[in-house]
This record gives structure tokens, sequence and C-alpha cells, in this order.
């Protein structure tokens, strides 16, 4: 059973705890989820409130109502010359490292719609949950501009450059199978399913021992910024000091003796 452990200061995301899962959650529903300044504040806090959670072993990103996020408030995006969308780029900016970088493994849900800064804020998660029908890409090019909240940085090093140029250059939706081809998504659900499947996605996490999955992450953010030869040490510095810890033993003796493990994080 969950239970609402956090409501941000504007009121527009909120997180849930159940079990060792949280649940963060953009609450801005009649504006179909439609992030604004006050919407990345909220999902800033959120995010920082969670990673000072020691009970909490994975994360959900979802939109609360039938949407996932439309995007950025176009009224805010029309009206902003360069000074104000640089503020709100480094806001923006802010927000997805939080969450590219996020120690615990996060899970999005992507129900019905992620257009343009909507799509941009799934790309810093590590697994992505979409549903059959859900409207999915960047359309910045046909609004006189381009994306530019990581797509052309992020989506290169997700699906290979000359996808990654198509998805931007188009500015064309893409369909959730053909996403899941290219290797974008994790899995395509039914639209009224999608909550659901990421939820138990990240309850499957859940029951794997924190600190591997943790120093995992952090092995990962390396993968593409260094040389082969200094992520493998980098990869050997973070794996070492888990073999002195109870969870390597746990592990280990439940693998032999035919039991589930009982992680406990240290």
């Amino acid at each position: 059973m969950s239970h609402e452990a956090f409501t941000a200061e504007n009121g527009y995301a909120r997180v849930e705890i159940d079990g060792y899962r949280a649940d963060v959650l953009i609450d801005r529903a009649d504006k179909r989820n439609a992030m604004d300044r006050a919407v990345i504040a909220d999902l800033t806090d959120a995010f920082d409130h969670v990673a000072d959670r020691e009970d909490v072993r994975a994360v959900t990103l979802l939109g609360e109502g039938p949407v996932f996020c439309a995007g950025m408030d176009l009224p805010m995006m029309r009206d902003s010359g360069a000074a104000l969308h640089e503020v709100i780029g480094t806001e923006l900016r802010a927000l997805f490292e939080r969450i590219e970088r996020f120690p615990r493994p996060v899970v999005v849900g992507i129900k019905r719609a992620a257009v343009a800064g909507g799509f941009e804020l799934t790309l810093p998660a590590d697994f992505r949950i979409i549903g059959a029908e859900a409207k999915y890409g960047v359309v910045e090019v046909k609004l006189g501009v381009f994306p530019s909240g990581g797509s052309t940085q992020r989506l290169p090093r997700l699906v290979g450059l000359a996808r990654a140029k198509e998805l931007v250059l188009t500015g064309e939706y893409v369909a959730p199978e053909e996403a899941e081809r290219m290797g974008l998504v994790n899995d395509v659900v039914p639209d009224d399913e999608v909550d659901e499947r990421a939820r138990a996605f990240a309850d499957g996490l859940t029951e794997n021992a924190p600190l591997g999955m943790e120093r995992a992450l952090r092995a990962f953010d390396h993968a593409l910024d260094v040389p082969l030869e200094d992520g493998l040490d980098v990869e050997g510095y973070l794996a070492a000091p888990l073999y002195d810890t109870h969870d390597h033993e746990e592990g280990f003796g439940a693998r032999i003796e035919g039991r589930d493990p009982e992680f406990e994080g240290c």
C-alpha cells in the first residue's frame, strides 16, 4: 500500500512510497502535465527528497491523470525571449542531470503523450515503458527552434547519430513499436497499463542488491565518456569494495542455499 511522503512547494509534484519503491508524480493534470518553471522546481525537489531516503531502492517517474507530459508550457515558451529561455534551460538541465545521475534506477512511464520537452524528460531515465498509442517525439523544428533539452546529445547515445538526426530534424513522432525496435524504450504496453507496468518493473529492481545497482549506475555514467581502459579501471574500482559487504555474503549464500536473498544495502 503506497502512502504520500512528500508534496513539493508549488503542488505540482509529489512522492509516494510503496515498499522499497518511490513514485515521483507530475501533478498538473489539468494542463496535461506541461512543464513550467514551477513544475521543473517541484520535480527537482521531489528527486532531492527521494535521494535523501535510505529506504528507496528504485524510482518511477509518472504523470498524474491520463497523460505523462505534454511538453513545456506553450504560453511560457511563446513569451520567452533568449534571456528567459537561458534561465529555463539551466533549470531544466539541472533537473535532467539530477535524474540521469540519480543513485537508484529510474523507470519512466510514458502514457498517451511525451512530446517535445516531455520526450526529453524521458531520456535521462534508465528505463522507459511506453503506451502503445502514445505520441512520442520532438517537434521543435516545426515551431521555429530545435529541441535543446538534451535531444542532440542524449539521443545519439541511445539510438545512434543517424536515427537521432531523423527524429530531431523531421519533427515527426516515433511509433512506440519502432521506438522499442531501435532501443529507445524497453517495453510497449496498452496505455492504461503503463503506470502499473512501470511500478512492477521498478518493484523487480528493488529485489536486487541496492549497493550493487548504485555502483553499476555509477560505472555506466562513465561508459561513453572515457576511453575503454579508463572505464574498465572505474568499473574495477567501484566493484572491489562490494566483496567485503554483508550483501555480497548474503547474495552468494542465498544462491548456494537455494533461497531468496535478503539484501540490506550494507
